[in-house]
């Protein structure tokens, strides 16, 4: 991406932190954050290939939806492939549910065979 001066419009390389011309401060913009690739659990067809792939790189769910069939009617199946291939190896969103914290001590009972408390009248 081209780095340009505000004030008098000259092209810079992209590590400039000075205007080489006129002195302007040339402030970078904050990279964004990139995007995870993962199949959504909300708004999926199938598997969620193409909502995934829409959502990481910014793209219309419906062209990719559209495109993606138009391509698999003409590929001979390497498109069905390549989406099979995407479903497995692409990973699923994960979703963090607000609130949830280890159970308390003794919420559960212990596994069989687990040594558990003395029962009452036994000291150790």
């Amino acid at each position: 991406m081209a780095v340009f001066c505000n004030r008098c419009g000259t092209s810079l390389p992209n590590t400039a932190r000075f205007c080489s011309k006129c002195g302007n401060v040339i402030y970078a913009a904050p990279p964004s954050p990139a995007r995870p690739l993962v199949r959504p659990i909300a708004g999926r067809m199938i598997a969620g290939v193409c909502a995934g792939l829409a959502q990481a790189y910014g793209w219309d769910v419906a062209l990719v939806r559209v495109l993606t069939v138009v391509t698999a009617c003409f590929s001979g199946g390497l498109v069905f492939v390549a989406y099979l291939a995407c479903w497995i190896g692409i990973p699923e969103e994960t979703i963090p549910f607000p609130g949830m914290y280890p159970p308390p001590p003794g919420a559960y009972p212990p596994p069989p065979g687990a040594p558990g408390p003395n029962p009452p009248g036994v000291s150790s």
